[in-house]
């Protein structure tokens, strides 16, 4: 397994990954491309928003190097991917404090190919961009796991088991039954 940062040079792959892999056992979100984060939500309501202007939007922004994240490839292509980047660079947090922003790297998304759970690929890019954080200087990084979760669809923040046993803590609780987990970089 190899596992890359996502560039402009990559987005094929990315695409091709939301195309066909990542919602073979959840088909109901694969109009996401995980644009979710990123949609305008006071002009359009998410669940408005069309698997081609999803792809779209995505695409544009991994060509301008404002989408971040990690790709795990295996020889049969990307089998995982991780959202990840400084958390002030996700609209979806833009109504948060300036303070509990700056500094944080934010991991949103895991998903992997169904074939190839079970493997160790959420960790590594779990571990990957930890050190894409460290190497960019941001002093946290902070996610979103469902410690309720019953499903691999509903595990798309990443198991909360994952996150413990790489030394994240909880730092709050929300009304959905999310938590925010942290770990200093």
């Amino acid at each position: 397994m190899q596992i890359h940062p996502l560039s402009p040079a990559r987005v094929a792959d990315y695409l091709a990954f939301f195309d066909h892999r990542a919602f073979s056992d959840n088909p109901q979100w694969q109009s996401c491309y995980c644009n979710c984060l990123f949609a305008d939500e006071a002009g359009k309501p998410w669940a408005a928003y069309s698997a081609e202007e999803n792809r779209a939007a995505v695409a544009e922004r991994i060509a301008q190097g404002v989408m971040h994240g990690f790709l795990a490839y295996t020889d049969g292509g990307v089998v995982g991917w991780l959202g990840a980047g400084p958390k002030e660079s996700f609209p979806v947090f833009a109504h948060e404090p300036p303070g509990d922003r700056d500094g944080i790297g934010a991991l949103t998304c895991f998903l992997v190919a169904p074939a190839a759970r079970g493997q160790g690929i959420a960790r590594a890019l779990l571990r990957a961009a930890l050190a894409g954080f460290r190497a960019s200087g941001l002093s946290l990084a902070e996610a979103y796991p469902r410690p309720r979760a019953l499903t691999a669809a509903a595990l798309h923040y990443g198991p909360m088991s994952l996150f413990v046993a790489e030394g994240f803590a909880l730092h709050a609780e929300e009304p959905d039954g999310s938590v925010i987990v942290r770990r200093a970089l």
